[in-house]
């Protein structure tokens, strides 16, 4: 006979969010479409959605040098992936072959909330 585990009452079952992998690199796609796409392999730790779906990215900027400056933010300012969201998706984003640098700017206004998520979240977390 399999053991019984109990779930606590009133808590969902987690799922592990997939293993982020970077997506094959498509050539002819624009800069920016690359570094998005490298910043949607960056998921929260407690949510399995990427920080993108999530709404964490608040702008995403790129020079004629292709230095890139990334916006974003966190779902609470206590997060305690404060300290390895932002550094993950600066190793993302630079590892873009065309990408010569990246600055990631944490910011807290407007404070996040979860109607800055996609549809595509909404559905995934059951809030739609």
């Amino acid at each position: 006979m399999e053991p019984f585990f109990s779930l606590p009452v009133n808590q969902p079952e987690r799922k592990e969010p997939p293993a982020p992998s970077a997506p094959p690199p498509d050539e002819s796609a624009p800069l920016y479409d690359k570094v998005i796409a490298a910043i949607k392999t960056v998921y929260d730790p407690e949510i399995p959605v990427d920080i993108y779906e999530l709404g964490l990215i608040y702008e995403v900027k790129i020079n004629e040098q292709n230095h890139v400056d990334v916006l974003m933010t966190l779902t609470s300012p206590g997060c305690f992936a404060a300290g390895q969201i932002p550094g993950e998706v600066e190793q993302k984003v630079v590892g873009v072959p065309e990408v010569e640098s990246v600055k990631v700017e944490l910011t807290f206004e407007p404070p996040w909330d979860k109607h800055m998520m996609s549809e595509a979240a909404l559905l995934d977390l059951g809030f739609w």
